[in-house]
Parts: structure tokens; C-alpha cells; sequence
């Protein structure tokens, strides 16, 4: 192994080029190769570990409107009609990161008749501006990569990767959804950041579901594939 050395940092020498040492290998080639595989097994041996849906508790309710081959994809995601008008001052002030701009008040379907529903709205969701405009990207054009990245879950149940991109910045998604499990972390389908854990979630007899988020942004699909 020295001999098979010595040959090619001699002709670096020779050449008036610096050797390359073994560290700088190691970090340069070897241990981006290993965040590789490790990335691939992630990807698809957990797929396989735990998106089979063998049982009637694992299988996805709905599968006939989805088709049975999503290939991956890129939409251009751009701020609604909706969107308040953010300032990088607001950015900058860690009261502002507690309000939420999109829905200051509570809506009709919250609450209706009760005392303080004002107060308890603002405690519903406390950190909406920061999730959605100072950690998130849901004031700015940006792409989104993946199988499904109009949604914020596989429709088939299982694992869910997907990839949004600001710029040069790159901001992951990845969610696994199941009847009795439902989890996701990363930055959502309209460029909010969100953490999720739903451990065998039973809904309320006669509970209402309350309307969709206000942000409607617009997608532009450019697909590839």
C-alpha cells in the first residue's frame, strides 16, 4: 500500500502540487459517500420497512383517486392574493413572531358566543408568524420537489419526502401517515415550518372541521420526469 503511495505523491512533487492528506480525503470523498448510502437506505429501506400496508390498521382509506405511479416533479409555489405584506423589520421583532398576521382576529366558526375567544385564538396558534414567515418562506416564490409536493402527505399512506427550495437554500420535508400514526416535520406545501405527532387520533362525535387555511398559494407545475 506505501508503494502504491509513494508513485502518486512523487508526481504531485514533481507536478508542484500539494499531496492530498488522508483527512482531506476522508472529508472530501469518503464521508459525503457515506451520507450517501445512508441517505438512500433511509429513503428506501424505511420505505420498505414500514410503507408495506399488510393490515387492515395499515392500509390507506382512500387509494382508487390517486394513481398508482407518482413520479417525482417540481411546482412553483407563489404567495396567495391573501398574503399580508411582510417587512424584514417585522422579521426582526420577537413580539411580532407571536401574532399571526394572516387571521388576527378569530374566525366565526371558532368558538362563537364564548368569553375571551379573542385571547384564546391568539393562544391557538402562538407562533404563526414565525412559523410561517421568519422560519418559513410562505411570503416568498419558491419551488417544491418531490412525489407529492402539492400535499403535505403521501395520499397512499406511508413515508413522504419532498424538498422545497428558496434560492439556494433547501428545506426539507418528510411526513409518514398511517390510521392510527400520523407525523411530519419540516417545511410544509405552503412554506411554513410544522411539527407533527398524532398518535392514534379518534375524532369527536359531531365535531365540526374547521375550513381550510386561508393561504391559498398559487402552483405552477413543472414536471420532470
Amino acid at each position: 500500500m506505501a508503494m502504491f503511495l509513494r508513485k502518486p505523491l512523487f508526481e504531485f512533487r514533481r507536478l508542484g502540487l500539494r499531496p492530498i492528506r488522508e483527512h482531506e480525503f476522508l472529508m472530501k470523498f469518503k464521508l459525503p459517500l457515506l451520507f450517501l448510502l445512508a441517505g438512500c437506505f433511509f429513503l428506501f429501506g424505511a420505505q420498505a420497512l414500514f410503507g408495506q400496508s399488510g393490515s387492515e390498521t395499515n392500509s390507506p382509506t382512500v387509494t382508487n383517486a390517486i394513481p398508482p405511479c407518482a413520479h417525482w416533479h417540481t411546482v412553483t409555489v407563489k404567495p396567495g392574493p391573501h398574503t399580508p405584506k411582510i417587512h424584514f423589520y417585522n422579521k426582526l421583532n420577537p413580539v411580532w413572531w407571536l401574532k399571526n398576521s394572516d387571521e388576527p382576529t378569530p374566525p366565526a366558526w371558532y368558538r362563537p358566543g364564548e368569553r375571551h375567544r379573542k385571547l384564546k385564538w391568539s393562544f391557538r396558534n402562538p407562533i404563526h408568524n414565525l412559523d410561517f414567515y421568519v422560519i418559513g418562506v410562505a411570503d416568498k416564490k419558491f419551488s417544491r420537489s418531490g412525489k407529492f409536493p402539492e400535499k403535505n402527505s403521501n395520499p397512499r399512506g406511508g413515508w413522504d419526502f419532498e424538498a422545497a427550495r428558496y434560492k439556494f437554500i433547501w428545506l426539507p420535508f418528510v411526513s409518514y401517515h398511517r390510521p392510527k400514526f400520523d407525523f411530519y416535520f419540516g417545511w410544509r406545501n405552503h412554506g411554513n415550518f410544522g411539527i407533527k405527532i398524532n398518535i392514534n387520533p379518534k375524532k369527536k362525535p359531531g365535531s365540526k372541521v374547521p375550513p381550510a387555511a386561508t393561504i391559498q398559494p398559487r402552483m405552477d407545475t413543472d414536471e420532470h420526469g
